[in-house]
């Protein structure tokens, strides 16, 4: 795989990027909220989803993640821990410590929504991470969890507007080696086309 670091994508690259990776879609009110687990900008995603919460836009959430290096607790615990500090209620918070990937998220997660909610309870899901790691969130759930509804918001403190991603050289990192799993992992069956 090529050296994220040094790589310049092509203008062609960013404008397919800008279009089809970064697919934060139109939100509605949703049956479940599904937080992907990050050991970066914690107080960020717990913020999103108060706001989402407070505006009725979910009526559960799940928050996925393990233990990650340098680190006691899971990164379940930590969003979970911030969320309720912000004001969601924690009985309406499923959780899941020990995915330490995308794909682990959704398999982990899958098992413990049905035995709360009911899998075929829920019809809807908005999908809360990482912008750089953006369509593949919905991707991975598609694969495993075909028949909802999926919604995308992703959040990140760059300040570098989301469009201009290829001029801050952390940000591009971090998009292109997301950008750059999509096709392999869709050849060994990881995720799903979505939309």
């Amino acid at each position: 795989m090529t050296d994220q670091r040094t790589r310049l994508p092509t203008e062609s690259e960013i404008a397919e990027i800008n279009s089809r990776h970064f697919a934060d879609t139109p939100l509605k009110p949703a049956d479940l909220l599904f937080v992907f687990g990050t050991r970066e900008d914690v107080a960020l995603r717990a913020d999103t989803a108060h706001r989402l919460w407070r505006g009725g836009f979910f009526r559960w959430s799940i928050v996925s993640g393990g233990v990650t290096p340098g680190s006691q607790l899971t990164e379940c615990e930590i969003i979970r821990d911030a969320m309720v500090a912000r004001g969601i209620p924690p009985e309406r918070i499923l959780e899941e410590h020990r995915a330490m990937n995308t794909g682990e998220n959704v398999v982990f997660s899958l098992p413990i929504i049905d035995a709360a909610l009911g899998l075929a309870n829920i019809s809807s899901v908005i999908c809360l991470g990482n912008t750089w790691t953006a369509r593949r969130y919905p991707m991975t759930l598609q694969r495993y969890w075909p028949e909802v509804e999926k919604m995308l918001l992703t959040v990140d403190s760059f300040v570098t507007p989301r469009a201009q991603w290829h001029t801050e050289a952390e940000f591009r990192r971090r998009v292109l080696s997301e950008w750059d799993k999509i096709e392999p992992y869709r050849a060994k069956g990881f995720i799903a086309e979505w939309p």
